[in-house]
């Protein structure tokens, strides 16, 4: 792994015993793909032709507010539970193929399993997207302790709920487990459960991040800094 450059907050080697991981922006990227599959839902199932910008607000905030924000800037009353499932159903054809893992994301996985590091995915997306994803992947579901979804919390991001849920399931402290998130809200979530982050500049600039309270930023998970893996007691 390539060291990166970023904030170090100062920390015992070794402290940190696990590792909760957002998906989008930071395992992948399927941000076009499920734009993509809500407006083929809105153009087929409302005759309306949304634009890409205008989920970019709702973008994290799980796919009841992603496909309801939009809904509301064009005056449409979604049957959210069959336009979900529609937009699902489609996203799943369209990432065959498609949806790459970002860099990094299968070797710090293997790296952090391999030294015994608990580990676990905290997303906002609904469980189906979660499982599709990390199948397209190819990062097995059963490599993590827990996996969190916005299926499981009411309070989504930024809330710290859905990163104390996933410390509680791995039966670990949230000040021994590191974040890793792409999103202010994300970040702000993760400091507010009195986790450490990491945040990774796939979506928004370092500035954005560390303003927010990441305690160390990074392009990708290839280029995770040395303190921070000297804080889960990992090196090159």
């Amino acid at each position: 792994m390539k060291h990166a450059a970023g904030t170090a907050p100062s920390r015992i080697a070794g402290t940190l015993r696990a590792v909760i991981f957002d998906m989008d922006g930071v395992l992948c990227d399927s941000e076009p793909f499920i734009c993509e599959a809500a407006r083929i839902m809105f153009r087929k199932r409302h005759g309306v032709a949304a634009k890409p910008a205008d989920f970019i607000p709702f973008v994290g905030a799980g796919e009841d507010r992603y496909l309801g924000g939009v809904a509301e800037l064009h005056g449409v009353r979604l049957n959210l539970a069959s336009d979900k499932a529609f937009v699902y159903s489609t996203y799943l054809e369209i990432i065959r193929g498609r949806l790459r893992p970002l860099p990094g994301a299968k070797e710090f996985v293997a790296a952090c399993g391999a030294r015994g590091l608990s580990m676990a995915v905290a997303t906002s997306a609904d469980r189906v997207k979660l499982e599709g994803n990390l199948r397209e992947i190819g990062i097995p579901e059963a490599l993590f302790g827990a996996c969190v979804t916005g299926d499981d919390i009411e309070r989504k991001k930024p809330f710290p709920d859905i990163f104390l849920l996933a410390a509680q399931r791995l039966g670990i402290a949230p000040a021994e487990c590191l974040v890793v998130e792409d999103a202010p809200n994300g970040i702000r979530a993760a400091k507010t459960a009195g986790a450490p982050a990491l945040g990774l500049t796939s979506s928004f600039p370092a500035e954005e991040l560390v303003s927010n309270g990441a305690d160390w930023v990074a392009a990708d998970l290839s280029a995770v800094p040395g303190e921070c893996l000297l804080a889960l007691a990992m090196r090159d």
